[in-house]
């Protein structure tokens, strides 16, 4: 049963004005996929989550990764800036995953430890941090999707790294292009009130008139000071309805306030403040005249009384326990597909394995146009990653290979699919035989 709950609630902040990113388990158009491949979806306490996202926050999920990793952070104001180890609040990660997706990675209608189609919205925001940039249109070869965008889509790990990298890159983003938090603090990072500017981009550094505003200071929000939002029980008498609160407030307001889920909070509250918009202060600086490119007069102290996330940096343990340790394995390396002229032919099937350990992330790309697989991506799980009873959970997904016969050439033929671990970099070549079968005589005979 997913996620009935989950499904209803964001369909409630989806209504109630949620954010553009905001999931809604549709394939949008032009979307890096055409449709959705497959991802594992763990349990519903998001252990598996929360731990991936503490390793992001301190850069030890893919550190040598060019893609998945975050290089630095910039330290220091407008005019001396200098750059430090990469660290971030994960207590803002989580806060964010919370925002964007209720902290999921498959499809609502996927339930928890199961396997099915990754969760995409309408603007193409992929799993659990709705990471929309660079998934928009497939990037990679001859019009396929990239590696980076399948890890993106199907590895719950992956997606969260990216999330971390696109907060990062956000909060780099200042001086050029964005003010800064911190002119009393030295837009120090490890104070989490300091990233109240890349929070608000993480969603569109937006104002007045645009779709979606989050100018704090925009009239459709009304008065100051707000009651803060909350992600906790509706009934613990705080702000729920989205559309009342820029999507910084909603972040901040979520990890000040925490899901729960079976009775327990995801994470230890992290008392957040927000600007006083009635403290000059914070109110000249954020007024509306002066949110104008490249925000220049838009620099703030910071808010009052401030915290420094207290989430403990991970051991090295904890990464492999996330990750696993996946090992490709395919059923067949050769196949043989037979064509009968003015037929369909029949599809060859090839089982991917995971005979490891984790998630095993993979892709598989066929050397010729005329060769089709019903599945472009998708996962193989290990043994240890729990199934639930009754669940739709295909640990080892089988993929068909096919030909179209109206595109390929006429005779007999070898080409290649190629069945890629995304997570460890291993190749399995499958070779494929086309063999045109002409019927002759009675029927049951045939000429090869």
């Amino acid at each position: 049963m997913k996620r009935l709950l989950v499904l209803g609630m964001v369909l409630v902040m989806w209504c109630a004005g949620a954010s553009s990113n905001a999931a809604v388990s549709a394939q949008g158009s032009g979307c890096a996929f055409a449709t959705a491949p497959t991802t594992y979806e763990a349990s519903e306490d998001r252990r598996l989550y929360l731990d991936a996202i503490d390793l992001a926050a301190y850069n030890m999920l893919f550190p040598a990764d060019n893609f998945f990793s975050v290089e630095h952070v910039e330290t220091g104001l407008r005019n001396s800036r200098g750059t430090t180890q990469p660290l971030m609040p994960a207590t803002l990660l989580k806060a964010i995953a919370w925002i964007e997706s209720a902290m999921v990675q498959a499809s609502y209608s996927v339930p928890y430890e199961a396997i099915g189609p990754a969760l995409v919205s309408f603007d193409c925001g992929h799993g659990i941090m709705q990471v929309t940039s660079g998934m928009t249109t497939p990037l990679g070869e001859n019009g396929r999707e990239s590696p980076e965008q399948a890890l993106v889509a199907t590895h719950f790990a992956y997606n969260v790294a990216r999330g971390a990298v696109i907060l990062a890159d956000k909060w780099n983003a200042a001086p050029e292009n964005r003010p800064i938090a911190g002119t009393d603090t030295a837009g120090d990072p490890s104070i989490a009130e300091n990233w109240y500017f890349a929070v608000w981009s993480y969603n569109g550094f937006t104002g007045p008139g645009a779709n979606r505003s989050n100018h704090p200071l925009d009239p459709i929000y009304g008065s100051w000071p707000r009651t803060p939002y909350s992600c906790g029980p509706a009934d613990d008498g705080l702000g729920h309805n989205r559309g009342n609160y820029p999507y910084q407030e909603l972040v901040f307001g979520c990890a000040s306030h925490p899901p729960r889920v079976k009775g327990q909070t995801l994470w230890n509250p992290l008392p957040l403040s927000l600007p006083n918009l009635n403290d000059p202060l914070w109110k000249g600086p954020l007024s509306l005249s002066n949110f104008s490119f490249p925000y220049t007069k838009m620099d703030i102290p910071t808010p009052r009384p401030f915290h420094r996330d207290p989430t403990a940096r991970p051991s090295t343990n904890l990464r492999t326990k996330v990750l696993g340790q996946p090992f490709l394995g395919v059923s067949a390396l050769q196949v043989r597909i037979a064509i009968e002229p003015e037929r369909t032919a029949t599809p060859a099937r090839v089982t991917i394995r995971n005979n490891g350990s984790g998630v095993l992330a993979w892709r598989a790309v066929a050397s010729e146009p005329w060769l089709t697989i019903s599945e472009p991506a998708g996962v193989a799980v290990g043994a240890d990653m729990p199934c639930a009873v009754g669940s739709p959970c295909e640990r080892s997904p089988t993929i068909e290979i096919s030909v179209d016969p109206k595109r390929a050439p006429p005779g007999t033929h070898k080409s290649m699919v190629t069945v890629e671990s995304l997570t460890t970099g291993q190749k399995q070549d499958i070779v494929v035989s086309m063999v045109v079968v002409v019927r002759i005589g009675v029927p049951g005979v045939a000429r090869n």
